[in-house]
């Protein structure tokens, strides 16, 4: 059969189906469209980046380093408001729901960890977290399609078009690469390179190809999964029911994790889910106990516990690790926020993981602890942890692959999974 004559490449970018939106499959679908094509893997990973860079020291505030209020006078979290969790770390009060996730063993923190490369420059850190090369601006995939890629070279999995995601408009650097990925902007409806629910003439096409294509990843469920798909534009999403207790803020964030968890419990065959979330370069005006960044960290924190409660049973087999560019200047400004800075804090929630700790070697806040003088130095190399996440849980061993040139290994893990 003829491919269709819009070019695969059109649709094809970096490994990367762009699509704007689908929903939840009802059970009745699950079981007789893709029943065959769509066997849900037993571990799921998401991924949350926290663009712009958060202020890991105001987050998961060492609350007993003296130099830390002396450098933050009118943002410092008060030692009677912070959140205590081993008596020397405590959390940002905005981060309450965090701590019973932290109590129950589910949630580690890393401290002091991020990325080696010394750029203060969003657009350059965020790339180079996402590659997983840092100071490597000539990597043209991401490190999440990689660890996809060395999962494969230890056991193929029977793939579906949903085995990656990102929910957001695009997909993002961190999934692309050679295993097809997809964009999910909106569970209200779906379009493949358009805009609402009806389909337009490049969506068209592109269910032609899909259909037609010899290609194993597309071909294995084109057929069916493109019947799911006209099923899902007249599905109504909104119909979905959280479990009991799963109260997910009314925010961007909010209906993300949201339908992540819807995603994960519709037996599509979700492997890796992306997401993020803005707002956290905060020059000026960042608060203390209230204020812009607390606002930020409640809409974080009550989404990821709400989709946590959401998956239920479900959860036993799912990571969730959450990542920023870099962190903020150990002291505030003058115009009552924090500037660019390096090291921060990772957040690992899961399963499997040992949780009720924060890992990492804590380099210290004395003026001669800092780094360049002006940040808190870094001791912990983010790959270091997902290295150790994604070889744990979905398998990817060959962590040469995953992040080239790192020289990742398992003694240097934390075992935090």
């Amino acid at each position: 059969m003829q491919m269709n004559p819009i070019s695969r490449r059109f649709f094809l970018h970096r490994g990367a189906l762009a699509v704007a939106g689908t929903t939840a499959l009802p059970g009745f679908l699950v079981r007789s469209v893709l029943a065959e094509t769509a066997s849900a893997p037993k571990r799921r990973m998401v991924v949350i980046f926290q663009r712009g860079a958060a202020d890991g020291l105001n987050v998961v505030v060492p609350y007993r380093e003296k130099n830390y209020y002396a450098m933050r006078p009118s943002i410092a979290i008060p030692q009677n408001q912070v959140i205590d969790l081993d008596g020397f770390f405590g959390l940002h009060p905005s981060l309450a729901n965090f701590k019973p996730l932290y109590d129950a063993g589910h949630l580690a923190i890393v401290h002091a960890a991020g990325s080696p490369d010394m750029s203060r420059s969003h657009f350059d850190a965020q790339d180079f977290m996402e590659s997983g090369t840092p100071g490597i601006k000539s990597t043209e995939d991401g490190w999440l399609n990689r660890a996809l890629q060395a999962e494969d070279e230890n056991h193929r999995l029977q793939e579906t078009a949903f085995r990656a995601l990102a929910l957001g408009p695009e997909v993002p650097r961190t999934l692309a690469g050679k295993v097809p990925a997809i964009a999910l902007n909106n569970l209200n409806n779906f379009s493949v390179a358009g805009r609402g629910p009806t389909p337009s003439p490049a969506a068209s096409a592109f269910e032609a190809m899909y259909g037609a294509s010899g290609d194993h990843i597309l071909h294995a469920a084109g057929e069916e999964t493109f019947e799911a798909v006209k099923m899902l534009r007249a599905a109504n999403p909104a119909q979905y029911q959280p479990a009991a207790g799963a109260d997910y803020p009314n925010s961007e964030f909010g209906n993300r994790m949201k339908q992540i968890a819807q995603l994960l419990k519709s037996n599509l065959g979700v492997e890796a889910a992306f997401t993020d979330i803005g707002g956290w370069d905060t020059h000026q005006n960042q608060g203390s106990v209230d204020g812009q960044l607390s606002g930020r960290l409640r809409d974080f924190s009550d989404s990821i516990a709400a989709f946590w409660r959401d998956m239920g049973d479900d959860a036993e087999n799912v990571t969730l690790v959450t990542m920023s560019e870099f962190g903020r200047t150990a002291r505030e400004n003058g115009t009552g926020g924090t500037d660019h800075g390096h090291a921060n804090a990772m957040f690992v929630l899961g399963g499997n993981v040992k949780g009720g700790k924060v890992y990492g070697k804590w380099p210290g806040l004395n003026n001669d602890q800092l780094n360049e003088g002006r940040d808190l130095a870094l001791t912990t190399d983010y790959r270091q942890v997902l290295g150790e996440v994604v070889s744990k849980t979905i398998g990817a061993s060959n962590l040469d692959l995953v992040f080239p040139g790192a020289r990742i290994s398992t003694e240097g893990f934390l075992r935090l999974v």
